[in-house]
């Protein structure tokens, strides 16, 4: 159940983006963990088997029959807050939304043919006007980027996994695409949020929903600077034996942990990526057939090595070390993707300056 949009326009002055490409705010962790994810060996036959399988008209019919759909007559806040981030997105058409009596504070897109936006009660209750923006501009952001389409797979999955554990070896299978599934819905979520931003355009909102979802509706008990020093904290923090653990502990998440996505979109709030989008610099959908996949995958490579070269995990400094520092470990990541091959490395200059590329 769909709408076009009719002149709408935000209920106060945010810029517009018309045309934008979902290629401008995806994180490169994103793209890249997708096309792991198709790689994976069985998940295109399973996807094209679910993909006619699953039950989604059981799923629409689920929701309109026990749950409230956001309209001009229902939750009409909600219902204008949707327009104004599909008419901030320049999405064209309205995806339906619904309201589901659940305390937890949740929200999803989930669809196969059309994206379906439901949000919990506990979520609407906990987040002020703003904050709330922030979410359904994420939700809309999936909906643009068609991150629907694998979100349902991995609800089917997820449940599918516990109905054939007892089977020898069916659920192996299950489960190496689960995870990967899961991995990749952590990296979307970071895609999300900044599409939420982009709509919203406001970062104090963003963050203070995403320390609502940490910490519940306490926020004159919390402190923005100090829930982001807890990412910074986690990120360094321990030995070897916690990087494991941390690795352990996400695994079966299928968002990354809340003081991290603040951190990553504070970071990406005040990058020049997000000033040249707000200045209407971004790529365009008309612009997507044109697009090459090794550059995807480069600016993948450049994330990754990025992410080695500044981490303070101790894991990952390790990583770095090993692979002779995370100049050449990016160049090996950017040649795996491409399927360039690194020429001999020209003599250094003695002279040269430390740090200089």
């Amino acid at each position: 159940m769909t709408e076009e949009i009719h002149d709408n326009v935000p209920s106060r002055q945010r810029k517009r983006f018309p045309g934008i490409s979902s290629r401008a705010y995806e994180h490169p962790a994103d793209r890249s963990a997708l096309v792991a994810l198709r790689k994976l060996t069985g998940f295109d036959t399973v996807f094209k088997a679910l993909s006619g399988l699953l039950p989604e008209r059981s799923l629409r019919l689920l929701f309109l029959s026990d749950s409230v759909r956001v309209s001009e007559a229902q939750f009409a806040h909600l219902h204008g807050m949707l327009l104004d981030a599909c008419y901030v997105l320049d999405l064209a058409k309205v995806p339906a939304m619904y309201v589901t009596q659940d305390p937890r504070p949740n929200a999803m897109c989930i669809g196969l043919d059309e994206p379906i936006i439901v949000v919990t009660t506990g979520l609407v209750e906990l987040l002020d006007e703003e904050e709330m923006r922030a979410v359904v501009g994420h939700e809309v952001g999936h909906a643009l980027s068609g991150h629907s389409v694998y979100r349902t797979i991995l609800l089917f999955l997820t449940n599918l996994a516990l109905k054939v554990a007892w089977i020898p070896l069916g659920n192996v299978a299950i489960m190496a695409i689960v995870t990967a599934l899961r991995e990749w819905f952590r990296k979307s979520e970071l895609s999300a949020d900044r599409a939420g931003l982009l709509v919203g355009q406001d970062l104090k909102a963003s963050m203070r929903g995403l320390m609502k979802i940490a910490g519940g509706n306490h926020l004159h008990e919390m402190n923005v600077d100090a829930f982001l020093e807890q990412a910074e904290e986690y990120e360094a923090g321990g030995d070897l034996r916690d990087s494991v653990l941390k690795i352990l502990n996400v695994l079966p998440r299928t968002h990354p942990f809340t003081t991290v996505r603040a951190a990553e979109l504070k970071k990406w709030a005040e990058s020049r990526d997000y000033q040249r989008i707000l200045d209407g610099h971004y790529p365009r959908r008309d612009e997507d057939k044109d697009t090459s996949v090794a550059d995807s995958f480069r600016d993948s490579a450049s994330h990754y090595a990025d992410t080695v070269r500044t981490s303070k995990d101790p894991l990952l400094k390790l990583v770095g070390n090993i692979a002779g520092g995370a100049g050449d470990l990016g160049g090996k990541l950017r040649d795996r993707f491409t399927g360039g091959t690194a020429g001999p490395k020209p003599p250094r200059d003695p002279d040269a300056a430390e740090g200089q590329a």
